[in-house]
């Protein structure tokens, strides 16, 4: 494939000016690796997982808790498209803090994204374990862990390209699953479907109406929804190792918000719309109530496999990111420096670094599940939030900087400038606040507010003696 280095080659980054990588890694992902890691990306196993939690809070008012921070998703991803469309790099939002906020910033968004992605992993490996051990009784979790973790590792070790085969066909297999479940479910709406009467409007208004629990139900919806969009920024970082990276990022952030509206707001809405909110089987899992509301033959059983494709697909793209985003830290001096190896155009150390540190969160869950695993996953509770106020505070700089210097690079602009960006940052200060609210929330946020203000403070200690050493050698010279 041309572009990819050969592999019995070895090279290491070096740091450039600016602060970004020397990358060298290959460019073997394709434009229809790109299209459908943009596409099945935003299709989480958080979608199918979690907004049952969401839909018994809120009722059916949880289509404008996903709504809200749907709007904010798509305006955080186009700031990290015009920024990545500008300065494309593997490091993506940590390297545009770098260059707008300063080498703390870069520090501290890059590896609190990192240790967020590996538990995510550990996390993604758990239920996918959970799911085999329920099909295969008597098969223990810790052996289908090592399975996934050992195929995953190994997939990413090899060639990019087979990455991004393998989440071309985990992404369509997810995206053709949710588009059948919406067309099924329209159809089923608006009473076509053989054998299932339609509903009309009386699960939207009836059972306490459609704010069943008040304002109260609908925040609680919010915070489930805003971290149920995971996985999006995958494709910033994969876009460095395509041939055209501008052209994917600036492709996968225009069509971001038709594919939030469709696959999260719509599915949801279809699901609320069918069924009532409150009935248990919701809570339980509300695609496969659905599925079974509409008469699909083991229901329970087609959205295993949905999930488990989804688990499967989001572990191996966040070994994927995790790896990338540990090498742009090392190749900027951020990192143990012999981390950064490169060999066949694959950073393997990094590779191995990511998925280690998932499998030892996989251990800490099965030895002290109660209190370091929580710990852990309480740790990066918000981290998504802290990332996501980095992108929106380097994107008010990096486009004034870029509008005086090089408005050519501007390939996508953010709506509305500095308008939408400014009500970006209100949009995570708002979340946050409203996590002070509850009290697992409160306890996440106080662990990923510790998290952050240790790595900052380790950045700017760095930062500190990097300026000291520049400025030793600069007298000396």
């Amino acid at each position: 494939m041309s572009g990819t280095p050969d592999l019995t080659t070895t090279a290491s980054p070096r740091r450039e000016a600016g602060g970004t990588e020397h990358s060298a890694l290959s460019h073997g992902l394709k434009q229809r690796h790109l299209s459908m890691i943009a596409l099945g990306g935003v299709i989480g196993a958080g979608l199918f997982v979690g907004s049952g939690a969401g839909i018994a809070a809120a009722g059916p008012s949880i289509v404008l808790a996903y709504a809200a921070s749907g709007l904010l998703v798509m305006l955080v991803m186009r700031m990290l498209g015009e920024m990545s469309a500008a300065h494309p790099a593997s490091g993506s939002f940590s390297v545009h803090a770098e260059r707008a906020i300063g080498p703390w910033a870069g520090f501290t968004a890059g590896w609190i994204f990192w240790v967020l992605l590996c538990v995510a992993v550990a996390v993604e490996a758990l239920g996918a374990a959970t799911i085999m051990a329920g099909w295969l009784p008597g098969t223990p979790q810790w052996l289908w862990v090592a399975v996934f973790m050992a195929a995953f590792t190994g997939s990413n070790l090899l060639a990019v390209r087979n990455f991004g085969e393998y989440e071309f066909w985990f992404a369509a297999l997810k995206v053709a699953a949710i588009v059948l479940f919406i067309v099924l479910g329209l159809v089923a709406v608006l009473g076509l479907l053989p054998g299932t009467p339609s509903p009309g409007l009386d699960n939207l208004t009836g059972q306490g109406g459609f704010l069943p629990n008040g304002t109260e139900g609908l925040v609680v919806g919010l915070l489930a929804s805003v971290f149920a969009y995971g996985g999006l920024e995958t494709v910033t970082i994969a876009a460095a190792e395509s041939r055209d990276p501008v052209r994917g990022v600036a492709r996968a952030v225009r069509t971001a918000m038709w594919r939030i509206a469709v696959f999260y707001v719509g599915s949801i809405a279809v699901i609320v719309t069918l069924i009532p909110w409150d009935d248990e089987s919701v809570l339980a899992g509300p695609y496969a109530a659905v599925l079974d509301h509409i008469g699909v033959p083991a229901a329970a059983e087609v959205m295993n496999v949905v999930v488990l494709v989804a688990l499967l697909s989001a572990m191996n793209a966040n070994i994927y990111g995790a790896s990338r985003m540990a090498y742009s830290l090392v190749a900027r001096g951020e990192g143990p420096a012999f981390l950064g190896r490169v060999s066949g155009g694959v950073p393997r150390r990094t590779v191995f670094a990511s998925a280690a540190f998932g499998f030892f969160a996989v251990l800490l869950s099965f030895w002290w599940p109660d209190t370091v695993f929580a710990w852990l996953l309480n740790m990066v509770g918000a981290a998504v939030l802290v990332v996501w106020g980095f992108i929106a505070v380097s994107q008010l700089i990096t486009r004034r900087r870029l509008e005086r210097e090089a408005p050519e690079r501007l390939v996508v602009r953010m709506w509305l400038f500095p308008a939408l960006t400014w009500l970006s940052l209100a949009g995570v200060a708002a979340v946050l606040l409203l996590m002070l609210r509850e009290g697992d929330t409160r306890t996440q946020l106080a662990f990923t507010a510790g998290l952050t203000l240790a790595l900052s403070a380790a950045g700017l200690v760095r930062q500190r003696r990097a300026a000291a050493r520049a400025a030793e050698t600069a007298r000396e010279g």
